[in-house]
């Protein structure tokens, strides 16, 4: 399994829909910070994210966070 990527040094925070939103785990994907399949040889896999109502939510896009796919400040150490 391949390193992944930062794609980003801080966090896009979006509103999203009620839904289920698969997460770019591997940094390679051009549509951040969704999955766009560009995974596929890495043995990383995207994330299940299931949003239960409208919400704000702060995603990742350094890959660091150990709160997946959520922020968790990990792009404050790199």
């Amino acid at each position: 399994m391949s390193e992944p990527k930062v794609a980003g040094t801080a966090p896009v925070v979006l509103q999203l829909d009620r839904g289920v939103y698969f997460w770019c785990a591997c940094g390679r994907s051009k549509n951040q910070p969704w999955c766009d399949r560009s995974h596929e040889g890495s043995g990383i896999k995207p994330v299940t994210l299931e949003i239960e109502a409208t919400s704000t939510v702060a995603l990742c896009l350094c890959k660091q966070t150990g709160t997946r796919p959520r922020c968790d400040g990990s792009h404050n150490k790199l």
